[in-house]
């Protein structure tokens, strides 16, 4: 980045700033409201919430993950790949799935292969998706259970998928972190889609957490700063 380049950056953060109180902390809907008034950049910016849980994502019944259909989608187009063989294969192209097969979609990945959003599988599939299990965890695309991504009814999930699902997985530092649609979308639908997230993640608290599960929580678009929220009411969601 030329000196140019990085004063123009400082000068258009600070006008950013300059808009809000960053030592303050908004209510929810207010925090909409201020992040979709921030949008400054050439193309639509994706509006992302960061969830600070009280959990330790090292114990194994702490990991929080899940998945939720957002109100009004993401404003994106979702790509999806489905592991699947007889007639589930013709429901999950019926559904709209972008990719489907069986130990070709394995070679196909092994050689490569990676446009794709989010990987779906019927059980009876799971052995094949091992064999690009290296390749799949470390982008966060393994298919799960516990996101309903290991399924044999592949047509309502990829259709579920296709029309805006966001999924969440905590972090090592106790963090959630997940998109919540496009800054066009406005305030009111970005509130929409922020309480059926929030919703979820509580939804998804173990029972073995202790104090207080939902700590913090904070709005930004994809070229702005963040948006401190006020976390009590957030826990009642």
């Amino acid at each position: 980045m030329s000196n140019k380049d990085r004063k123009l950056k400082s000068k258009r953060v600070r006008s950013l700033v300059a808009k809000y109180d960053q030592s303050k902390t908004y209510s929810l809907q207010e925090g909409c409201q201020l992040v979709a008034g921030l949008a400054s950049a050439k193309f639509d910016e994706t509006v992302e919430i960061a969830l600070k849980l009280g959990v330790d994502p090292k114990k194994s019944d702490q990991n929080v993950r899940g998945s939720v259909p957002l109100p009004n989608g993401l404003g994106k187009k979702i790509r999806v790949l489905v592991f699947a063989k007889g007639e589930k294969i013709a429901e999950a192209q019926g559904a709209g799935a972008d990719e489907v097969g069986g130990d070709d979609l394995v070679e196909k990945i092994q050689k490569g292969f990676s446009d794709f959003d989010v990987v779906v599988a019927t059980p009876d599939m799971m052995v094949a998706v091992g064999k690009v299990g290296k390749v799949l965890g470390p982008r966060g695309l393994m298919p799960s259970p516990k996101i309903g991504t290991v399924t044999f009814d592949v047509g309502n999930v990829v259709r579920s998928l296709k029309s805006g699902r966001a999924e969440f997985r905590v972090e090592k530092a106790g963090i959630v972190q997940a998109q919540l649609g496009k800054a066009s979308f406005g305030a009111e639908k970005i509130y929409e889609n922020a309480q059926a997230l929030i919703a979820a993640v509580n939804k998804a608290k173990p029972s073995t957490s202790k104090g207080i599960y939902l700590q913090s929580a904070s709005l930004s678009l994809t070229m702005s700063p963040s948006v401190h929220l006020d976390p009590a009411p957030l826990r009642n969601i």
